[in-house]
């Protein structure tokens, strides 16, 4: 740990690339440093410039192994810490690849009371995001919290619907990150049954004398299948076959029920309801669909959620929606329709293993390609936990949750059942203004922080735009010249 040192100017040699030199940037901001103001301008960057590459012709410097190690990190994990990075480098690309997918996830400590969350001791919002966030930063089994975030985008459902007075939004993030990379056709029997979704898209409420046509409509649009791949019939017929589930309910909100209506009444319920033993929803055979077959995606039969399902994943549309979904999200924000179709095709063959398609991704020639470099723009908690790792800082996660409204990302709260936008949806010069703002104050709260000599070439591969270049020779103590790394171009992308 160092304070206030001279430092040595970088060495223009190390410099590999040469990038930022377009792209109208947002208005320069004052920053807090340590102990005075310093003058740092913002990120130059803009949707336009992120969406078309425009000013962003970084010199690759990919085919460096290191280098690769390092741009696979950032896409599949939450940056690293120089630790993580040595050891990782140490590994080999190859090696690191297979560590990441093959590594089971690891649980999170308990987080206290959310269990026996009810109508009378509600989650703790504010406890919940903390929980993940510091597990995000310490986490040993980092993609694995990557792909819960990324399935948390993909099958959405929001805290103010699902409510906190249920343990529903904290079991479902659990769920997320046990089925990281299972098969899909698990996966999306788990997501139907997951009680924050039965609550979320109303399947809870639907019934085969009066079905919800919610769940089924974006089951096949926006969770495997896209648009324009069915039809309104079809929708009608999933949504009959679907219904007959119901929430699981736990002691403590039985308990709380009966409580109330103690309260309300002065007696008991002469017939209380049992707590269910189960973290799923609850199948009850009278509430589901009793009439003649029905025609599904071209298919008359009886049906159920099994059948259903399976007759979804029998579409040829769903492994090249899937696999287009997955390559935006990790490889770029444009993918070529030949990359999806030969990413698509294996994953299909695999009897859609999402192991084997992440494995085929992280392995293909273009995700270390030159346009794959810095082609992704950090989601606001993909940045925020990514400075916190820089630091092994958990304790900034609570700064993280206050910071992420501004900058467009709160967690277990998507804005709406599409998910989180991506890539260049996130800048304005407002949420780049937000990000600078937190990487101000994180540097501000930590009592002391690494030394910064070598931050050029850890966090940002000594590729270097020229305004990035300047600042930090301009900066001299270490505070300065983290907040010129946190506030860059370079460590905006990934």
């Amino acid at each position: 740990m160092s304070e206030d040192r001279g430092l040595p100017a970088i060495d223009r040699r190390a410099v590999l690339g040469a990038a930022l030199a377009g792209g109208a940037g947002v208005a320069a901001a004052r920053v807090l440093g340590w102990r005075r103001v310093v003058e740092v301008d913002p990120p130059q960057l803009t949707a336009e410039a992120v969406a078309k590459r425009s000013g962003l012709d970084w010199v690759s410097p990919l085919g460096d192994e290191a280098t690769r190690v390092a741009h696979l990190l950032r896409r599949t994990t939450f940056g690293y810490t120089p630790a993580e990075l040595e050891a990782a480098v140490a590994d080999g690309y190859q090696r690191t690849v297979d560590r990441l997918i093959e590594t089971p996830p690891a649980e999170p400590p308990p987080l206290a009371g959310a269990d026996e969350a009810s109508q009378t001791k509600p989650l703790n919002f504010g406890a919940l995001q903390t929980w993940w966030t510091e597990w995000m930063i310490t986490g040993p089994t980092p993609f694995a919290e990557k792909m819960a975030l990324f399935w948390h985008g993909h099958f959405t459902s929001e805290f103010r619907k699902v409510g906190l007075q249920a343990p529903y939004v904290y079991w479902q993030n659990l769920t997320w990150r046990r089925f990281f990379l299972g098969d899909l056709r698990s996966i999306i029997y788990q997501v139907t049954v997951d009680p924050a979704m039965l609550r979320y898209l109303d399947l809870a409420q639907s019934s085969g004398r009066n079905p919800n046509e919610n769940y089924a409509r974006e089951l096949m649009e926006l969770y495997a299948m896209g648009s324009g791949t069915f039809t309104e019939d079809d929708v009608k017929a999933a949504a009959k076959a679907l219904a007959g589930w119901r929430e699981p309910r736990t002691e403590s909100m039985v308990k709380a029920q009966i409580d109330e209506a103690i309260k309300r009444t002065g007696s008991a319920p002469r017939n209380p309801p049992k707590p269910d033993t189960v973290r799923t929803g609850i199948f009850e055979r009278g509430r589901a669909y009793q009439g003649p077959p029905l025609a599904f995606l071209a298919a008359t039969r009886q049906w159920d959620t099994q059948a259903v399902i399976d007759r979804i994943l029998e579409q040829e549309s769903v492994a090249p929606f899937i696999a287009r979904k997955v390559a935006v999200r990790f490889l770029s924000p444009h993918v070529e329709d030949a990359t999806v179709a030969r990413l698509a095709e294996r994953f299909r063959k695999s009897r859609y293993d999402m192991r084997t398609l992440m494995h085929d991704l992280f392995t293909s020639p273009e995700f270390t390609s030159p346009a794959a470099y810095r082609a992704l723009l950090k989601s606001p908690v993909e940045y925020m936990v990514s400075a916190a790792k820089v630091f092994a800082a958990p304790q900034l996660a609570k700064l993280a949750i206050q910071a992420g409204q501004g900058m467009g990302q709160v967690l277990f709260d998507p804005p709406s059942v599409g998910g989180w936008p991506e890539n260049e949806s996130w800048i304005s010069s407002n949420t780049m203004l937000a990000r600078i703002n937190f990487a101000a104050a994180a540097i501000a709260q930590l009592r002391t922080v690494p030394r910064s000599d070598d931050a050029h070439a850890v966090f940002l591969d000594a590729t270097l735009g020229p305004q990035t270049f300047r600042l930090l020779n301009e900066a001299h103590d270490d505070r300065r010249r983290w907040t010129v790394v946190l506030c860059c171009s370079e460590f905006q992308l990934k």
